[in-house]
């Protein structure tokens, strides 16, 4: 019996998917877990794999067509068996959302200067052509005149075959409501009254990532501190042990390791930042582990995986995890469970070149620090000037759930940790 396997609940708010790219094809025999299809949700790409093993009939979306939770995405059955002609709640055979220009105007004649034609993305549906069902192209034809559906007519011809008395004892089918008539092309100006302009649509990871930070600014009281570190002693550490990271473990040695490590001693004495606020309850949610967000800059947006369990690594450990997830993150298959369950988020656009920011919230937890990069700056130390090297931090905090004396009580504290590393390591 064919199998309709359809677009699962991937959780964390997953509501849609993009089909980036089929693996297989029409008529293909597919394994149980073999990967059908790569599948673009605004956490990531995912894979998803054929639930049975048997003979793909039908494929319902084309590449680039959204598909929401819950249709169908593939009928599979066995040798011989046809798909049913329209699968159960499959939705209808979507273009790719992508706007397609059209340079030529033959068809719909001259345009105004300074406007183009460009593609409806509304999807397109497939007629029913009575798929598996044996009847010639002039039958399918005097079927689709009379209204009728040959899936439901009984053929009596050779094999089943419907012949034109077939159609003209069956009873027509109820007539389905009239097809909404497609959105025709829709004129799209090139310019305004400044110059030239281009659109580019909104999906995908960047999609996500504006809803989130929306939301973020709508539900917390945010406010930014920002403060520097002497990382002189910290700089000069990294330098020493980086070379055996390199030869012993085979990772790359940064300084996000040093800082994660100094984030979660610092969090430890200061529960607040490293919460959550129930909107629900109005209460103040204390998280009693320490699961670290590092944003990470991807193509099309921003992706923020989590290392669980952060308080509890060495910095080696940390080292490879962060190489790990940075490369997952960038080629987009990294699981969705390494983007969950954060409770402190992390993000250095100082390796881009920034120094100060007003990071925002990784909306629900409390708190986010920003790193800028390091730098040589003119330091009066022991009542000298001299040169050290200076670690912009800038953190913007939830004011529901922490006050200024409990962020700068934290902020002296992480940068106590940053300015002795043998404190970080102390602690191992």
């Amino acid at each position: 019996m064919a199998l309709d396997f359809k677009f699962p609940d991937l959780g964390e708010g997953v509501t849609e998917g993009e089909i980036k790219k089929w693996l297989v094809k029409e008529g293909d025999m597919v394994k149980a877990d073999q990967p059908l299809a790569e599948v673009e949700t605004d956490k990531a790409v995912v894979e998803m794999s054929s639930p049975a093993t048997g003979k793909l009939l039908k494929l319902y979306f084309a590449e680039g067509a959204t598909v929401q939770v819950g249709q169908v995405l593939a009928t599979i059955g066995v040798e011989g068996e046809v798909a049913a002609m329209p699968a159960p709640k499959a939705a209808p055979l979507a273009a790719p959302a992508e706007e397609v220009r059209r340079k030529s105007v033959s068809v719909v004649g001259e345009l105004p200067e300074g406007e183009e034609i460009v593609s409806s993305t509304a999807p397109i549906a497939q007629a029913s052509s009575g798929t598996g069902v044996l009847a010639t192209p002039a039958i399918r034809k005097m079927a689709k005149d009379q209204g009728l559906d040959l899936a439901s007519v009984k053929g009596t011809g050779s094999g089943g075959r419907i012949t034109e008395e077939d159609l003209r004892v069956a009873k027509p089918a109820t007539a389905p409501a009239p097809a909404a008539a497609p959105a025709g092309p829709r004129k799209v100006a090139k310019f305004d009254v400044y110059g030239y302009i281009d659109r580019e649509p909104v999906k995908g990871i960047r999609r996500a990532t504006a809803k989130h930070m929306m939301e973020a600014t709508l539900k917390t009281a945010m406010v930014c501190m920002m403060d520097d570190a002497d990382v002189t002693e910290l700089v000069a550490m990294r330098e020493r042990i980086k070379a055996i990271a390199l030869e012993q473990r085979k990772v790359k040695l940064t300084f996000m390791p040093f800082i994660i490590k100094a984030v979660t001693m610092a969090l430890k004495n200061n529960k607040y930042l490293n919460a959550s606020f129930d909107d629900e309850t109005e209460e103040i949610v204390l998280k009693r582990y320490y699961n670290i967000g590092m944003a990470v800059a991807i193509d099309d947006g921003l992706m923020v995986p989590v290392i669980k369990a952060a308080d509890q690594k060495e910095i080696m450990d940390l080292a490879l995890e962060i190489e790990e997830i940075v490369q997952k993150s960038q080629s987009r298959k990294i699981d969705l469970g390494d983007l969950k369950g954060g409770t402190f988020t992390i993000t250095n656009y100082g390796s881009l070149g920034g120094t100060y920011g007003t990071p925002i919230i990784n909306y629900p937890e409390a708190a986010i620090l920003g790193m800028g990069r390091i730098r040589d700056m003119p330091v009066v130390k022991g009542g000298e000037i001299k040169i050290r090297k200076m670690l912009p931090l800038s953190l913007t905090w939830d004011h529901r759930i922490c006050d200024g004396a409990q962020v700068a009580k934290f902020m002296a504290e992480l940068i106590k940790y940053l300015e002795s590393p043998e404190l970080i390591l102390a602690m191992h």
